[in-house]
This record gives C-alpha cells, structure tokens and sequence, in this order.
C-alpha cells in the first residue's frame, strides 16, 4: 500500500522513518448501487430495500429536500442494508415544488399523443408517473405497492410539503420497531428500610 501511495500521491504524504503521514484523506462509505442490489437481491432482501428506499425518500422529503432524480442508480445500500441517497446534483426544496394529479385528457387522441395535454410548470411534479419509471420490475413493483403506495399520489407530497411549510418537523424512526429501544416502565420505588 506504501508503494501504491508513494507513485498515485506522492505530495500527500509524509514518511518519517517508521511512520507515514497522510496530508488529505477522503473517506467514503462503501455501498452497492441500490439498481445492482435489486437485479441480484433475494425477495427477503429486495422487499427490505425497497421499504428503506420509500423510507429514505419520505425522510429527505419530511427535511425539505425532494430529491428530484429518484432512480434506483441515486441510492445506495450500506452493507448494514440500509437504504440511502447520494445524488444531491438535482435537489429542491420541497416547498418550493407543486406536486399535481394529471387531469383527465379531453379525448382519446390527446391521451395518445406523445406531448401532454395540459400545462406543465418548471416546478411541477405529477407522482403519478413515478411507477411508470420506477416500478417496472414486478417484484420491485409489488413490494413499492405494499409499503408506499401513497408515494404514487399527488396528495402524501402535498400533506408533506404543507407540514414542512409550517415549520412542523416529524420523527422518523430509522429502525425497524423491533430493532428500537423502547422506554421500559420504571421499577416501583423501594420501601424504605
């Protein structure tokens, strides 16, 4: 590793006989893209990353942060399975954001049309079409649907965007209700001897 040092950063370190000084360190932790880790997870696996994938979304979004790029490619998995972003390139304030239903097309050839039929803001986000990019695996698809449904629909970003907007901050519990410390009812007081 000295060597490899020595010919990639020879300006970032140091060598003092026994001991070797490194100036400036990245340090990064290791995860596997969530995309690769679906393709090859087992269904146990794949159903706990795609709930800690919904989670995370809903944790940055509960932080005025909507990610704004949710592929699976932006995520990563640590190697205690946890789910977490890491693109910050195309981040918004969720308050900043209007979250809307497509409305109804006025006749079937508008519905068909590759251009849509309605006026579409720059802050304009239509949850609706999430599944259409995100959802096309069916194991990926069904275990969404089991655990964030309500991810696909324009009125959970609306509620959350309204929560943030009042400045209410929620608690997210980062682990599963059987992995928490729970508060234990406190022992009766002793008699006094």
């Amino acid at each position: 590793m000295l060597e490899e040092l020595r010919r990639l950063v020879p300006s970032l370190i140091e060598e003092n006989g026994d001991t070797v000084v490194i100036r400036h360190v990245y340090i990064e932790r290791r995860m596997m893209p969530l995309n690769l880790y679906l393709r090859h997870a087992s269904d146990p696996l794949l159903e706990v990353a795609v709930r800690e994938y919904g989670d995370a979304i809903r944790q940055l979004a509960t932080a005025n942060i909507f990610p704004g790029d949710m592929l699976y490619k932006n995520f990563g998995v640590t190697r205690l399975g946890r789910v977490v972003f890491y693109d910050y390139d195309e981040i918004q304030r969720m308050t900043e954001m209007n979250f809307r239903a497509i409305p109804p097309a006025p006749n079937e050839e508008a519905e068909l049309s590759s251009e849509p039929w309605y006026a579409v803001g720059p802050n304009d986000v239509f949850p609706e079409e999430f599944g259409r990019f995100l959802l096309g695996d069916p194991r990926v698809r069904q275990a969404f649907l089991r655990h964030h449904a309500d991810l696909l629909a324009p009125q959970w970003w609306q509620a959350c965007r309204a929560r943030v907007a009042q400045g209410r901050i929620e608690e997210f519990f980062p682990y599963d209700t059987d992995r928490r410390l729970h508060p234990q009812a406190a022992p009766p007081p002793r008699a006094a001897a």
